[in-house]
């Protein structure tokens, strides 16, 4: 049995962007309370949540990582997240796991884009927030700007909980014990806006407090304070340095006094069934109900196999329970239940609900998928995360011969992972492409292939998906003639080329009278056509929006085969192709980027320059997005090119639009390097 109980769990989640001190500050309160012998640091690579070789090589977190104290007579269950931007999905993969989630911020740095994108996902999500601001021993900060700057970023509901005393060499409590005197502003009127704010959602206590003048104890807050958190009304700022152990007493506290247990934290809405008939469904935190479970995070590990993370929404999970996987008719059995303290696994009787629990070697276990006991719960699931599009992509392809089983079954894992990392295979390309959401992103997603699965692979930037079509319309003609000794192939064919509308697509038609083509031969025609169709006419690529009649030919009553005709539709079209003004069309994507709004003269001058057209901008605070329709061609590098025209600060979205044609000049440039292949006759 756990040596504590559902309402003893607080499960927290650490999110904010890389270099602010997040691992290091996981590791001091697991040194504070005791959990660790000795405090690792990063530069030697012996943290408990960075322990991925891969983490120790990079010197930043790559994956989300847990690990758990007990403080006064609470278990805390911490999720250490990534901050850099290409790892983004990773940190918001785990808020379906926790009540809390804890926005870290370097002093110095003060706000920066991923903290603010998820502190908004946060609060999307109906999670309780609350704002760690670290390392507060650095020289010559502007601590009280910073805090102005906290509100005026995420609202007036930023309320200090404790505040910077003795040149931050310590901190003053501003909510239990609101004696001392701080670095700057007063405690007692910081201790006043907090219980100002907490009121607010408390009728009788506000009357008990503004029309009876009564002195409010802090004890008759918790409730009305944990209310204040779930409504968003309160978001509690805390000062700390992870380095020297300022103010980490102090935000332990906090988190086992005043941040809410799983049975005090906003619902999950799970959904039952599908599509427009899905009903929401509440879980009820019950010990000896039906199981609900939900994985957050699954992992390959060289030695466990899949690693599969899940919380628990209800019932009870021991060793030898049952398990189906969604609407699956095959239960697993449990044979080990772990606890997660970093890399190490820590083997369990039992799991309640509001633990954060792991299982290995399930092999259909997937990420998000909901685990239960009953068939009652088919179809349960969650409201899925929106997760940031993957862009930047690489064509991989076997370093080795013989090698391509083992990488689509590496290439799988990864993607099993990481719901930020997306494979397409591109048949019309003949290649296969892995998108992540930046070349870090991905340059790490291929270290652990080879790492983890030795297997290697050859990677290209991928190959644009332009497509061939015509300008007017135009006729072809072409006679297939061939005697080798004994029966010959003979097959003529008149045909007519006409342009559809962009999108169109392909239309065939069939005008023969009077037989000259037999219609037993009318299909190798059409068939030549297509073959044609797919190799293209000018440079190597599919050929659309075209309407292509036969209107005319001739046969043999003994030589004619389908072969023949075959051959004579190929080549009739391709002539009426070259007569017709072929285009190359390029696909046009509609891009949105978000950029700080200085960015914004720099970022609009650079879409034109790669021949995009800015469609109009919407301001969101400090940040800008401006909308564009943008060659694909134009955005190979973009991911890189963004990050670094915005220090890190920018991100896009894009999606495909339509397709254009290309300039002359870049039309001419294609051409030149296409090399047809030679037809076999």
């Amino acid at each position: 049995m756990p040596h504590y109980t559902t309402q003893d769990i607080k499960n927290i989640a650490l999110v904010g962007q890389n270099n602010v001190g997040k691992t290091t500050l996981v590791e001091r309160m697991l040194f504070t309370a005791e959990s660790i012998k000795i405090e690792g640091c990063i530069e030697k690579g012996n943290t408990v949540t960075d322990f991925l070789p891969l983490e120790k090589e990079h010197g930043h977190s790559l994956s989300a990582a847990l690990a758990s104290f007990d403080h006064d007579n609470k278990h805390i269950n911490m999720i250490d997240t990534p901050g850099m931007p290409d790892f983004m999905g990773q940190a918001m993969s785990v808020f379906p796991a926790v009540e809390t989630v804890g926005v870290v911020l370097d002093a110095e740095a003060g706000i920066e884009m991923i903290s603010r994108r998820l502190l908004d996902d946060a609060t999307e999500r109906r999670l309780c927030r609350i704002i760690i601001v670290n390392k507060i021993d650095q020289a010559e900060l502007d601590l009280a700007g910073l805090l102005d700057d906290i509100k005026q970023a995420f609202g007036a509901e930023c309320l200090p909980l404790n505040l910077p005393a003795n040149n931050a060499s310590s901190v003053v409590d501003c909510f239990f014990n609101p004696d001392g005197e701080s670095d700057f502003s007063s405690v007692a009127e910081a201790h006043t806006n907090i219980v100002d704010q907490v009121v607010e959602v408390d009728e009788e206590l506000m009357t008990l407090y503004l029309e009876q003048g009564e002195e409010i104890k802090p004890e008759q807050l918790h409730d009305p304070f944990e209310k204040a958190l779930r409504e968003g009304h309160l978001i509690p700022v805390c000062f700390v340095s992870s380095k020297t152990g300022a103010g980490i007493p102090e935000l332990m506290d906090v988190f086992t006094r005043l941040l809410p247990n799983p049975l005090e934290g906003n619902p999950r809405p799970f959904l039952r069934g599908e599509g427009d008939s899905a009903k929401p469904f509440f879980a009820n935190a019950k010990p000896d109900d039906h199981v609900i479970a939900h994985v957050f995070k699954v992992s390959a590990d060289p030695f466990l196999g899949k690693l599969s993370v899940f919380r628990i929404h209800q019932g009870t999970i021991t060793k030898d329970s049952q398990l189906f996987i969604g609407d699956g008719r095959k239960p697993f059995k449990v044979n080990h239940l772990f606890k997660l303290q970093g890399k190490e696994q820590v083997e369990m009787s039992r799991g309640i609900p509001g633990d954060i629990c792991a299982v290995a070697k399930i092999e259909d276990l997937h990420f998000d998928a909901v685990l239960h006991d009953s068939h009652d719960e088919d179809y349960l699931h969650l409201k899925p995360l929106t997760f940031p599009r993957p862009m930047y992509g690489l064509a991989v392809e076997p370093k080795r011969q013989g090698d391509e089983a083992k990488i689509s079954t590496a290439l799988h894992k990864l993607i099993d992972e990481d719901p930020c990392l997306q494979l397409e295979h591109h048949a019309s390309l003949n290649e296969t492409v892995l998108r992540g959401l930046g070349e870090l992103h991905l340059r790490v997603a291929l270290e652990k292939m080879a790492q983890v699965f030795n297997v290697e692979v050859d990677t290209q930037l991928p190959k644009i998906p332009y497509r061939e079509t015509i300008k007017r319309a135009a006729e072809g003609h072409y006679r297939h003639k061939k005697q080798s000794g004994g029966a010959g192939q003979f097959g003529e064919v008149y045909l007519k080329v006409e342009p559809l509308a962009r999108g169109a697509g392909f239309e065939f038609v069939n005008a023969i009278t009077g037989g000259v083509i037999p219609g037993t031969f009318i299909p190798a025609v059409e068939k030549g056509v297509h073959q044609a169709l797919e190799e293209g006419a000018i440079a190597g690529h599919p050929i659309d929006d075209v309407k292509v009649t036969v209107y005319d030919g001739k046969h043999h009553p003994v030589d004619s085969k389908e072969i023949a005709f075959v051959a004579a539709g190929k080549k009739a079209f391709l002539e009426a192709m070259q007569q017709a003004q072929p285009l190359i069309l390029e696909p046009i994507v509609r891009a949105d980027i978000t950029v700080p709004e200085h960015s914004m003269g720099h970022i609009t001058g650079d879409l034109s320059s790669k021949r995009g057209r800015i469609m109009g901008n919407d301001m969101q605070g400090t940040m800008v997005t401006v909308k564009a329709e943008v060659p694909l061609a134009e955005l190979s590098h973009y991911p890189t090119e963004l990050k670094s025209a915005t220090s890190g600060h920018g991100f896009f979205t894009m999606e495909f639009s339509h397709y254009d044609p290309v300039p002359p000049l870049v039309q001419q440039q294609i051409v030149a390097t296409y090399k047809p292949k030679e037809d076999d006759e």
